[in-house]
């Protein structure tokens, strides 16, 4: 994952958790509104398309890394 996409994540996630604009623009360094206000836009729908996506990406790469039984490869249960 390049920078850009995690640092873009974690804008998108604070202001789905209600942050205010100036809370964002804050945490983000932005001096203005408007790129602030680009991560507060998505909606419920958009939500749950992003979040089923990010489930199957960690779903595949669990079964990567563990197998479908979750556990790490030589392990035993």
């Amino acid at each position: 994952m390049h920078f850009h996409a995690l640092r873009h994540t974690g804008k998108t996630l604070a202001a789905a958790t209600g942050a205010s604009t100036k809370e964002l623009m804050t945490r983000m360094g932005h001096s203005t509104a408007r790129a602030a206000l680009i991560y507060q836009h998505a909606g419920a729908e958009r939500e749950r398309l992003i979040g089923d996506a990010v489930s199957a990406f960690v779903e595949r790469a669990r079964q990567q890394d563990h197998g479908p039984d979750g556990r790490a490869g030589g392990t035993r249960g």
